[in-house]
Formats: C-alpha cells, sequence, structure tokens
C-alpha cells in the first residue's frame, strides 16, 4: 500500500491505519512498563511513535519480543500476583498479570480487526484472520 493511502485519513477512531497500529504500539509499551515495574512512558495513548511503517514494523517486531521474553519468564504465581499501577488519567487500579496479558491481547484483537476493516476501506487484501486459519498454516 502506498504511504499516502496508509496514512489516509479513514473512518477510524485513530485516524488512520498508520494511527490504528501505532496506537496498539502506544498501547503495549504502556501495559509492559505497567507490568515489570517501570513508569509509563509520557503521551497519551494516540502519541505518534514513528512516522512511517517500516520504522513502526522495526518497532513492533521489537516490542513483541519484548513481550514474548517477558512473558515466558511468568511462573503461575507471577501471572497470579497482583500488582498496582496508575493510567494515563492519573486513576489508580490493581489487577493479576494474567489479567493485564488478557487485556493486552484482547486489545490486539480488537484493533487489529479494526485495521482489517481499514484495510478493506483502501481496496486492498487484508489478511486471514480467524485462528483456524493461522492453525492449519502453521500445521
Amino acid at each position: 500500500m502506498p504511504e499516502g493511502e496508509y496514512h489516509k485519513s479513514r473512518p477510524a477512531f485513530f485516524g488512520s491505519l498508520h494511527g490504528t497500529l501505532n496506537h496498539i504500539l502506544v498501547a503495549d509499551r504502556a501495559w509492559t512498563a505497567r507490568l515489570i515495574g517501570e513508569p509509563t512512558p509520557p503521551g497519551r495513548l494516540d502519541t505518534e511513535l514513528y512516522p512511517d511503517l517500516a520504522a513502526l514494523r522495526a518497532a513492533r517486531v521489537a516490542e513483541d519480543a519484548r513481550l514474548i521474553d517477558l512473558v515466558d519468564g511468568y511462573g503461575a504465581a507471577d501471572l497470579a500476583a497482583t500488582f498496582a499501577y496508575t493510567n494515563y488519567q492519573g486513576a489508580s487500579f490493581a489487577n493479576t498479570r494474567a489479567e493485564v496479558l488478557t487485556h493486552m491481547f484482547n486489545h490486539h484483537t480488537h484493533h487489529r480487526g479494526q485495521a482489517h476493516g481499514l484495510l478493506s476501506h483502501a481496496g486492498a487484501a487484508p489478511p486471514e484472520l480467524d485462528f483456524i486459519f493461522y492453525l492449519r498454516e502453521i500445521g
């Protein structure tokens, strides 16, 4: 998809395909920081981290590796442990790591579904997202 189409304003909460994919990374970085006890990165949930798809893709790959390493390091007790955090609005909450990870992956599904629709809206052929197709592909 040409960069102009990728950035084109579309009927989406984050305004474009780029805005939607960018938001997923912003949210992941915030949640990962909370999970490991680091300060939440400054900004808002619509902060543009990277101006183009190539840079955003590279950052996404790195963040996925970081998240995989984090989750692989958790045992059952770590997942069941409750931790406290503050959201971007300054409100305090406490959840288990398992609940937060479930939220993160559900959040991915939600916004990747939106990205799928935005690709269709742009005239691009979106990939299959149904889990069963993934299972068949990896055989």
